[in-house]
């Protein structure tokens, strides 16, 4: 059987972001002990965005990841980034290894690491590439699957992006790792809704989020202080809090065909709401450029409504919408007076000197 098919749901990975000293780690393995955690998580090796951060205690953290399952017997997982990280990993015995987003991202990297890893016997989460790409995080996949690991996970934290819904940390993009569960479908995938939400407020919700869409597991940052951690203090909860979320958590024991349909549910709506922000953001840079143009006009002394222009709009959207878009006249027509009028209100404004706001 897997390591990470141990039959209890959710699958629950916990403990800090960075191993900070040994108290700090072993404070928080002693309470993580009571509750049903399958394995204790902690970075030794942070790969921070910004030269300066706290990058990490290096090789004497997994001395005190050795510790923690010597002391609690909590099997333990560090990040690997390198073959020599593998390799120090190995020597002291930690019982799972995962790959970040950062480094799924390059294959090259990944292959690297699986070849460090050719003949080993040890289980391997991969967590998806920091960009919304579901091959590359398949691709890290298989190229371990190659060097012969067996054992491996995906753990779904989200994708780097801007403008992201509800104010997370990054966007969950649900349907990128439901198209990859799709295709393979023995593949257990966790959630890491610590990542996603960026913010520990927002942790238990996106929990339950993945709970309904059937994830096997979650990864949840857990820090007996996290106001002082040292780094990503913002998205780490405390043990208790973690204990209250396990408790509140509702979970379907079974998978079924609502299951199938809330999935494929979900995933239109994701494409929906991106849809729909990449139609905010469209619209917005329009305005921008009408703004651009309200100064041209300004400067030129012209006129705000030019009728011509505003035929000869109506004209190329209306052929267009009557092809293969099959979108009826009187729907773009509709919509476009109302980016119109909102188009003459900016111009107005920039000629009058006036803020938007005040042109009715």
């Amino acid at each position: 059987m897997s390591f990470f098919r141990s039959g209890r749901r959710p699958f629950l990975i916990a403990g800090p972001c960075s191993a900070e000293s040994r108290e700090q780690v072993m404070e928080t393995a002693a309470a993580l002990q009571k509750l049903p955690v399958h394995l204790f998580r902690a970075g030794v090796w942070k790969p921070r965005t910004k030269p300066g951060s706290f990058e990490g205690v290096g090789e004497q953290g997994l001395a005190w990841l050795r510790e923690v399952k010597e002391t609690h017997w909590l099997p333990v997982a560090v990040e690997v980034a390198e073959p020599v990280h593998v390799e120090l990993a190995l020597k002291y015995g930690i019982d799972v290894l995962w790959v970040g987003a950062r480094t799924t991202v390059n294959p090259f990297q990944v292959q690297r690491i699986a070849d460090a890893l050719r003949g080993v016997h040890i289980p391997v989460m991969v967590k998806n590439p920091v960009t919304p790409d579901v091959d590359m995080w398949q691709g890290a996949i298989e190229r371990l699957e190659h060097a012969g690991i067996n054992q491996i996970a995906g753990v779904h934290r989200g994708f780097t992006g801007y403008n992201t819904p509800g104010g997370n940390r990054n966007h969950p993009n649900w349907p990128i790792p439901i198209e990859l569960k799709r295709r393979k479908p023995e593949l257990s995938i966790f959630c890491d809704p610590s990542h996603i939400t960026g913010r520990r407020d927002a942790i238990a919700e996106m929990s339950q989020r993945a709970m309904d869409l059937h994830f096997e597991g979650l990864m949840i940052e857990t820090h007996p202080h996290p106001d002082a951690a040292l780094s990503d203090a913002a998205q780490q909860i405390t043990p208790a809090a973690l204990e209250q979320l396990l408790k509140k958590l509702v979970l379907k024991n079974e998978y079924s065909a609502d299951m199938t349909n809330g999935m494929e549910l979900e995933y239109l709506r994701q494409v929906m709401d991106s849809l729909d922000t990449e139609i905010i953001d469209l619209v917005a840079r329009r305005m921008q450029i009408s703004g651009e143009i309200g100064a041209l006009k300004k400067a030129a002394n012209m006129t705000v409504y030019q009728p011509e222009r505003w035929r000869e709009i109506v004209e190329n959207l209306t052929t267009r919408a009557n092809g293969p878009s099959n979108l009826s006249r009187e729907f773009i027509i509709s919509l476009y007076e109302v980016i119109h009028h909102e188009s003459i209100k900016k111009q107005l404004a920039i000629l009058q000197g006036t803020p938007d706001q005040n042109i009715k």
